[in-house]
């Protein structure tokens, strides 16, 4: 029994002074590719959390009203509450139902990008550069939005992005680094999914959207900004294995 924990001790130790190793050394790529991950991410935290409130408010003029604002044994507060409640749960339908938008349109994205990649030669920096522009245009576009269709339009622009990140920044990944160690980088590659949504999660989404104001709009304005951020990110990457391939 002492041996066996003495061999799990070792084992977890190895197993940790190797992690430490393979951060350090990271491939080039995958480190820029990380700063074009950390943006996107980011800005698609922000959405998952800040879209509802946002549009909710901006677009219908509908928040959520607060139970501690209302004297509930008051009638006529009553019925203000119930009024102001019902226009905001049919805001919120309508903002979901837009937002179910960029899912279909990441899949249409996505099945468009695989044919092309099927008949042509295509270059991934440049197809996620123009993507995650778009994405950010479909952001930034909200803020201008005043009814449901401007709402699909931009999460229709938001899912080509999507569809992108999913699948673009893999492909480039794994062109540029050891076949090997493709496990290994893959896995520790997932650090720059994980760690913008932290940090987007533990305030940074409240401190980088209120340093435009209170409005709770400005947070698509926000994620719009990172995905530019994530966009010129691309222009790092000089890999050629990793920007161009085609597929027989």
């Amino acid at each position: 029994m002492v041996a066996f924990e003495k061999m799990r001790a070792e084992s977890k130790g190895r197993f940790i002074q190797d992690i430490v190793e393979n951060i350090g050394k990271m491939p080039s790529t995958m480190v820029k590719l990380g700063v074009v991950q950390f943006f996107s991410w980011f800005a698609f935290f922000t959405m998952w959390s800040m879209a509802m409130p946002a549009l909710t408010e901006h677009v219908y003029d509908a928040p959520a009203p607060m139970e501690n604002a209302y004297d509930f044994a008051n009638t006529v507060q009553q019925q203000q509450f119930d009024t102001a409640n019902a226009k905001y749960q049919d805001a919120s339908d309508k903002v979901g139902s837009a937002m179910g938008i960029y899912g279909l349109s990441s899949m249409g994205f996505a099945l468009v990008l695989a044919y092309f990649s099927s008949k042509f030669r295509v270059n991934r920096k440049f197809t996620h550069m123009v993507s995650l522009i778009i994405g950010g245009a479909g952001f930034i576009s909200m803020y201008f939005a005043s009814n449901i269709w401007h709402l699909y339009g931009s999460f229709l622009l938001v899912g080509i992005a999507w569809g992108s990140i999913l699948s673009m920044p893999y492909a480039m990944l794994s062109s540029a680094i050891d076949a090997k160690k493709m496990g290994v980088y893959m896995g520790l590659f997932n650090m720059f999914i994980v760690l913008p949504q932290i940090i987007a999660a533990i305030g940074g989404i409240n401190l980088s959207y209120q340093l435009m104001g209170d409005q709770a709009i400005n947070a698509m304005i926000v994620a719009g900004i990172c995905l530019l951020l994530a966009a010129l990110a691309n222009l790092l990457i000089t890999n050629k294995k990793a920007i161009a391939y085609t597929i027989d």
